[in-house]
């Protein structure tokens, strides 16, 4: 459990050999390349980058609108298919043969697009055809042709629909006009059909009445009559329809292509990054210079990869000086691992200092459960987490990771639900080892303060972590030879907090040990005396006291980190009293004997228990990774690291065999 030491790798070679070097290094996924420093002779090479991201661009668009098409068929059809799942297993040679389907997959890319388009033509087309069929409707009952209401030679026919709203209105008015009448043709839900026919001499009175409430005047063909007219919108609308079917099921016949394009897409990724990688080389006229950083355990692979691509290759390993800054690469076993993310989020260690993983997932796990503090809902965090975790195990995703990290929590759940002896709010156990935290009346007395006993019990756990915190940065200062920052600015600290632990229990008169407080005050109080006089032992004169009230004014900040984790014990309790009521009520409801209260019991027990479950895990996990960033962390850790990625390791859609692995299934 430790971060892996890197080495150094510096390199010349041919320009030619320059994508086949590449490539090496990826097949390896053991190399990150870094920027290479301004050397005599040399210059940066240009990289050109922006046409291949287009490209990318135009393939994954293609892709996304290939994998939508399919995912809303299979919905409405209700089948069932891995074809649109992620993180399927490719070769290295399936990889590298994507190169030779570039026509290929242009040709599909080009097909989709054009598919695309062309469902859009036809969906505007559609629209624009139910909009026709809507307003030929009114016209559908006419089989008479429009021409036949344009009027003779001494009147003048308007044929059109006016809105529902304003019928009445117009017909008033047209009654009132001379030499004016009309007919109702027709209605639907919004218009009315008039015919209006008025004498040549009142035409324009006539037209300014028809325009003041909104007449809007037949506009097709007076050769063709309205069943006619509507007819052809119907016929329109149903042949747009089954274009837009055909389109979608042309596209849908190209599912199986899902795979190979999205081989492509990570394909043509890795030729971008790769291209992008040229900013971090420098070239003289024939030649190239690579600078990247390998894990000390694959220096032998990297050394053979690159010797196989020419002998025209001089490489050189070493070990980073102080002024550079390598990468990451956390090596835990399979269960700290789910832990890694916790700290990632709030900043990866850097490489100089040692992985607090394996501590601090204790320390997580430790709080989580007591935040929890119920065997049942342990149980359930440890069943299925633990599947979940296992389910993905060989390909984890940061899902999976939580899930294994929530399952650890629930061994520990477990252990404080029985010692709380509480299981999905029942005490099943005949006695209790620690005190029920809902139990309000039963105190323990510190300094003659009436506390609550698990807050006091959430504080002594908290001074733990701040102990092993302490701790840590001794480690840390070992680590790097300093053995006496070691000893002065970690060690003696752990021993205040040791002390501090043993006089808050000797302070508290149900323990019945007073002499604790007199031994803990003492190791406290020597403690702070050591830490005062040698906090300033680097400093001047003046330096030297400034320092070392310095060191006496922090355990301020140290009693309320400690204050702290009683955010523990309100959580804790949160859950507590919650599964207490939906225990009481539901198991109340269980044995009543009715059956309709015996359902509701279930189903309380049932709903109440995992609603209580998951917001109790939410806040565990927020106040828990709060509780190791500031309280924790803040004793010694370092971060603003940068994770470990090899050349061409991001992929979004496939998961890429090693090429070792790939070459030893084939053997």
């Amino acid at each position: 459990m430790a971060i892996v030491d890197m080495r150094k790798l510096n390199l010349i070679a041919m320009s030619y050999d320059k994508d086949a070097v590449l490539d090496a290094l990826h097949r390896t996924n053991a190399a990150e390349v870094t920027l290479h420093a301004d050397t005599e002779n040399t210059t940066p090479l240009v990289c050109e980058g922006e046409e291949i991201k287009a490209y990318l661009a135009t393939t994954e668009n293609a892709l996304n609108v290939l994998c939508n098409a399919v995912d809303n068929r299979q919905k409405e059809e209700k089948i069932k298919s891995d074809l649109l799942k992620d993180g399927f297993d490719v070769s290295y040679s399936d990889f590298l043969a994507a190169k030779e389907r570039k026509a290929e997959m242009d040709d599909l890319v080009a097909q989709i697009t054009a598919l695309a388009d062309e469902k859009n033509r036809l969906k505007g087309e559609l629209s624009k055809a139910i909009k026709q069929k809507e307003l030929s409707s009114i016209y559908a009952s006419l089989a008479t042709p429009f021409g036949a209401f344009a009027g003779s030679a001494h009147t003048k026919g308007r044929l059109g629909v006016v809105s529902l709203q304003n019928k009445d209105v117009l017909s008033q008015a047209l009654a009132e006009q001379e030499l004016c009448d009309f007919e109702t043709l027709g209605a639907d839900n919004s218009n009315v059909l008039l015919c209006v026919v008025a004498h040549k001499s009142v035409t324009a009175e006539t037209d300014g009445i028809l325009s003041t409430y909104g007449f809007t005047e037949c506009p097709y063909d007076k050769e063709k009559c309205g069943k006619d007219v509507h007819a052809e919108n119907c016929a329109k609308e149903t042949s747009v329809k089954r274009a837009i079917e055909e389109n979608a099921d042309t596209m849908y016949a190209l599912k199986e292509q899902i795979r190979s394009l999205k081989i492509y897409c990570d394909y043509v990724s890795f030729l971008l990054e790769k291209e992008n990688a040229k900013d971090k080389l420098r070239a003289t006229d024939k030649t190239f210079l690579l600078q990247a950083y390998v894990p000390a355990p694959s220096e032998e692979d990297v050394k053979a990869e690159l010797a196989s691509v020419s002998g025209a290759i001089y490489m050189e390993f070493s070990d980073p000086t102080e002024e550079d800054e390598p990468p990451t690469l956390l090596k835990n076993n399979s269960i700290v691992s789910n832990f890694e993310s916790i700290t990632n989020t709030y900043s990866v260690p850097n490489y100089r200092e040692f992985d607090p993983n394996a501590v601090m997932s204790f320390f997580y796990s430790l709080f989580m459960g007591f935040i929890i503090g119920d065997a049942g809902y342990g149980l359930l965090m440890l069943v299925v987490g633990g599947y979940l975790w296992l389910k993905n195990r060989k390909r984890p995703t940061g899902m999976s990771r939580l899930a294994g990290a929530f399952a650890v929590g629930g061994i520990f759940a477990i252990i404080w639900g029985l010692l709380f002896n509480s299981t999905f709010g029942f005490a099943v156990l005949p006695v209790s080892i620690l005190p029920n935290p809902q139990d309000f009346e039963y105190m323990w007395t510190f300094v003659g303060i009436r506390v609550p006993p698990v807050l006091i019990i959430a504080m002594l756990v908290g001074i733990t972590q701040l102990c092993a915190g302490y701790f840590c940065k001794a480690v840390q200062e070992w680590r790097r030879g300093h053995v006496v920052d070691g000893i002065f600015d970690g060690l003696i600290w752990s021993f205040f907090s040791v002390g501090v632990m043993i006089a808050i229990v000797g302070l508290i008169e149900e323990a019945g040990l007073p002499k604790l407080a007199l031994i803990g005050g003492i190791t406290a109080g020597a403690s702070l005396l050591i830490a005062m006089v040698t906090a300033g032992r680097k400093e001047k004169f003046f330096g030297k006291f400034t320092k070392g009230f310095g060191a006496a004014y922090g355990v301020i900040n140290y009693v309320s980190d400690i204050l702290s984790y009683a955010r523990l014990y309100g959580l804790m309790l949160a859950g507590a009293v919650i599964a207490g009521i939906i225990a009481k009520y539901g198991g109340g409801f269980v044995v009543s004997g009715n059956v309709g209260f015996v359902i509701l019991g279930v189903v309380l027990l049932v709903v109440g228990n995992l609603f209580n479950l998951v917001i109790s895990l939410l806040g565990a996990y927020i106040h828990d990774a709060r509780l190791q960033y500031v309280e924790f962390y803040g004793r010694f850790y370092e971060g603003d690291g940068e994770l470990f990625k090899p050349l061409g390791s991001e992929r979004k859609y496939i998961y890429l065999l090693p090429a070792k692995e790939a070459e030893a299934q084939k053997a």
